[in-house]
């Protein structure tokens, strides 16, 4: 399999086409706007079927890798990441999607997990 195979997708409410590069995009760009517009189980949805087209890319780095062991640009110094920062984008794109994922805006008064009271506490 290579970075250009095409594949069919059938996300929770979408059906999409495209590189596992692609659909990883629509699917945490999905993600976010279903965050934005407060639905966080659709939302967990798209993030999850994004995580998947994520091992996929990083399966393939790890394929590509094997056949060179030491990956060096083309000065000879070994790579270290996107414009030579040290950061792959995809990880970046990720963990930025992720961590906008988990800081949730606070629940409206009487919903989420409720206190747990002990008998004979007043």
């Amino acid at each position: 399999m290579n970075r250009n195979h095409v594949f069919d997708s059938n996300g929770p409410d979408v059906r999409l086409r495209g590189t596992s590069q692609q659909l990883f995009e629509k699917y945490l760009q999905l993600g976010r706007d279903a965050t934005s517009a407060g639905d966080r189980v659709m939302a967990e949805s798209y993030f999850q079927h994004a995580e998947h087209y994520f091992r996929i890319l990083n399966a393939m780095q790890q394929a590509q890798g094997q056949g060179q062991p030491h990956a060096q640009g083309q000065n000879g110094h070994q790579r270290r990441g996107y414009e030579g920062e040290g950061v792959d984008p995809v990880d970046a794109a990720v963990e930025q999607a992720m961590n906008g994922h988990a800081a949730e805006q606070p629940l409206p008064a009487g919903e989420g997990e409720q206190p747990k009271l002990q008998p004979g506490v007043d």
